[in-house]
């Protein structure tokens, strides 16, 4: 495996939108640690362009989408300042391979969190609020033909995210905020919070802990999309998204 290469494929992909063959195709022994390597290969990339890592989303948060992957963890991927849009943003569906819309929990940091041991109520006191947040999930792989390295690697199948600027002190069970999400003002999901590991707290601490081994804290001011609360939909030009949380307001894309 040559990690560099693949990740200069990824960045290559993403940047003339162009996907690629599954990475577990053309190295079919990827491990999920082979897929990290690639993954930090790959933002450093994108930070060497000047981008900033603001944040970490976490995928694979609900026991269907484990089973799906055969996993019984998340995964995690940076957000990158590129990549994070305000409520109402406006996005060109070109922009994009192949985008679907996820409606979810992002938690916003008041203080440092560093593992191990990280415990959700070591995440409640570092918190700054929550916020309604929509993921814009894309995958540089062809045809979403991805198992769980291919997904990794890919900064977690993450595009963009658009966050609500409505930061809400948390002093409520975030496991039980409701949320309704339309497309094209027609509801087409429903969710919870549980539906984010059980609890969106517990979903930080996770990261914080999985990031112990690799030295990486979770800073004051970083989002953390906390993992979606019911299955991904297709978007196309002329589409418009909202999600509206229970205690958290909404928030709203649209395509072009």
């Amino acid at each position: 495996m040559n990690p560099d290469a693949l990740a200069q494929a990824l960045y290559d992909a993403r940047r003339d939108r162009v996907p690629i063959e599954p990475l577990t195709e053309t190295v079919p022994d990827l491990s999920v640690a082979d897929a990290y390597a690639i993954q930090q290969r790959l933002v450093a990339r994108m930070v060497a362009d000047g981008d900033r890592i603001v944040g970490y989303k976490l995928g694979l948060t609900s026991r269907p989408m484990q089973e799906l992957f055969g996993v019984d963890q998340p995964d995690y991927g940076p957000l990158l300042s590129s990549m994070v849009l305000g409520d109402g943003a406006e996005l060109a569906v070109g922009d994009f391979i192949q985008p679907k819309v996820e409606a979810e929990i992002a938690l916003v940091l008041e203080r440092p969190l560093a593992g191990p041991r990280v415990s959700g109520f070591d995440v409640a006191h570092a918190l700054g609020g929550a916020v309604a947040a929509l993921e814009i999930v894309d995958s540089r792989i062809a045809d979403w033909r991805i198992a769980l390295p291919d997904t990794i690697a890919d900064l977690a199948s993450c595009g963009a995210a658009v966050v609500a600027s409505r930061v809400v002190p948390v002093d409520f069970d975030l496991r039980l905020v409701g949320m309704v999400i339309d497309h094209n003002g027609v509801t087409v999901a429903t969710g919870a919070g549980a539906a984010a590991l059980g609890d969106p707290l517990a979903a930080v601490a996770w990261l914080a802990n999985t990031l112990a081994p690799y030295d990486v804290t979770l800073e004051a001011g970083h989002v953390v999309m906390t993992g979606s609360l019911h299955a991904a939909f297709d978007v196309a030009p002329g589409d418009v998204v909202r999600a509206d949380f229970d205690r958290l307001g909404s928030v709203t894309v649209r395509f072009r």
